[in-house]
């Protein structure tokens, strides 16, 4: 065996574990040491350079980046807790419900504000099902529309900021999480157009899918009801602004007075305030925060460690030369390349999550997408929309998983009239997923829509360069007749008489 046939060879044993179901960091961490045995007995590199590995690791895990990714998560934790998701649904469905599709778009808004809050896909699936999907099967909505909107509006939350995804893909392109956020808002926007422009079609061309809720089915209305809805969007709003706003994570602002971790510690403190204000501060609240925050953490230190022994060897054994001459000669150009990357983390999005994904497999495009003159940033984000892909289409989209678990719990408390189906589940999030993949279509060729949100870099031009330069002042004529006697460099007459007597 050669060392040019070594690293694909490597990556189709890496494809191969993955199927397993193994555990993906410990998988990992096996091959890349088995690996790493195999390049040694080979003589491709020495044994000093696995050895390296534990201080590689510990470099990697001292980037205080990844501190925020700790507090990001309890901050969504925490508000994923404090009942912030049933009164915006419970206010924005009577606010929207009387016009067809209105539960739709108030599912649809509420979700694009969680995301921004909470960022967690479980407990945004999880609460908009409790509480809307009685009420759209009460009033007749379409079971495969309504499951449908609440599992991809959950998905919303990977690409809108302060996503733990972008964080993460800015670590590992070497990016600013300032620059992604700003990147990301676009997409975000878009995507919540595309999902309300399905409705608005839905209810225009299908009616009986989406009818609207009868008016005296609402029980506030006026100034109480709106009153209800600023309650729940205002204090949310101002820990948005504030978390991205301090870290530049706005369009508009071209500098950050907070880092990532101390923006991320900033917006737990907010979290615990608005739990506090929603008078939902708890024991249990907090144990379960932090309880899921260490898991969370936990897998991602496992899996950055895996992935970092694979990686270390793929690449000494020039695996990176290999992927490098396999993507850079695609048909296309930049297009073609970018064609190629989304269609292959599409279909392994169906076996990996997005964690898996960033630390696997990014660092390997990263580099060659850089030489091909790709906006980093770009690449990231058109990423990021793609993996949120991977928690809507059948059959292992966990947001899937998430409705079908909580409508049965529904279903069996006697709160849903019938039982949901798991077709009426797959089937009803193909139309999202389609929407989710033109959306992806729409950042590959259209990149405005992510770097027109970013700051515009300054552009000299060489040509129209002018170089002044400023004479210093002339000196008294003491000073220059001083500075001109060399007698003076030595002690003045006193080193001259000296000098005289001797």
């Amino acid at each position: 065996m050669s060392l040019e046939h070594f690293p694909p060879l490597m990556f189709a044993a890496l494809v191969a574990v993955l199927l397993l179901g193994f555990p993906v960091a410990f998988s990992l961490a096996a091959l890349g040491v088995a690996s790493g045995g195999v390049a040694i007995a080979m003589g491709w590199f020495p044994a000093g350079f696995i050895a390296a590995l534990p201080l590689n690791v510990f470099g990697i895990l001292s980037n205080d980046l990844l501190l925020a990714i700790p507090f990001f998560t309890l901050m969504g934790c925490v508000l994923e807790r404090c009942g912030l998701a049933e009164d915006m649904l419970d206010s924005m469905g009577q606010l929207f419900g009387p016009v067809r599709g209105g539960l739709g778009y108030s599912v649809i808004i509420v979700g694009f504000i969680l995301g921004a809050i909470t960022g967690t896909v479980a407990g945004q699936v999880i609460a908009m099902a409790m509480i809307s999907l009685p009420v759209m099967m009460r009033y007749g909505y379409s079971m495969r529309y309504a499951t449908g909107v609440l599992s991809a509006s959950g998905t919303i939350t990977q690409i809108v900021p302060p996503s733990l995804c972008l964080i993460v893909l800015a670590d590992q392109l070497g990016r600013s999480v300032g620059d992604m956020y700003k990147g990301a808002w676009g997409p975000s926007i878009l995507q919540v157009l595309l999902f309300a422009l399905y409705t608005f079609l839905l209810g225009r061309f299908r009616p009986q899918d989406v009818p609207g809720i009868p008016k005296e089915a609402r029980t506030l209305h006026g100034w109480a009801l709106w009153g209800k809805c600023l309650r729940g969007i205002i204090p949310s709003a101002v820990l948005i602004f504030a978390v991205l706003g301090s870290m530049g994570g706005l369009p508009g602002i071209d500098h950050a007075i907070a880092t990532p971790t101390e923006a991320g510690a900033m917006g737990a403190l907010g979290a615990f305030v608005l739990a506090a204000v929603h008078r939902r501060l708890t024991w249990p609240l907090l144990q379960g925060a932090m309880t899921s925050t260490m898991r969370m953490t936990a897998m991602v230190v496992f899996i950055l460690i895996g992935s970092r022994a694979f990686s270390l060897v793929f690449q000494g054994v020039s695996g990176g030369v290999w992927i490098e001459h396999l993507l850079s000669d695609l048909p296309g150009g930049q297009i073609g390349f970018l064609i190629a990357v989304n269609i292959f983390i599409f279909f392994l999005a169906f076996f990996l999550d997005f964690f898996e994904i960033a630390f696997i497999i990014l660092p390997l495009l990263g580099p060659v997408a850089h030489k091909l003159g790709i906006d980093l940033v770009w690449f990231g984000v058109l990423i990021c929309v793609n993996m949120q892909t991977s928690f809507m289409h059948p059959p292992f989209g966990f947001s899937l998983f998430y409705l079908r678990g909580i409508s049965d719990t529904l279903y069996k408390e006697g709160k849903l009239p019938r039982k949901v189906l798991s077709r009426d589940i797959y089937l009803g999030a193909i139309p999202w997923v389609v929407m989710q993949l033109i959306l992806v279509a729409v950042v590959i060729f259209v990149p405005q829509t992510v770097t027109a949100f970013l700051d515009k870099e300054a552009v000299v031009d060489t040509d129209k360069v002018q170089l002044n330069f400023q004479s210093a002042p002339e000196r008294p004529d003491e000073e220059a007749a001083e500075r001109d006697d060399p007698s003076k460099l030595f002690g003045g007459s006193d080193a001259k008489d000296s000098r005289e007597a001797k």
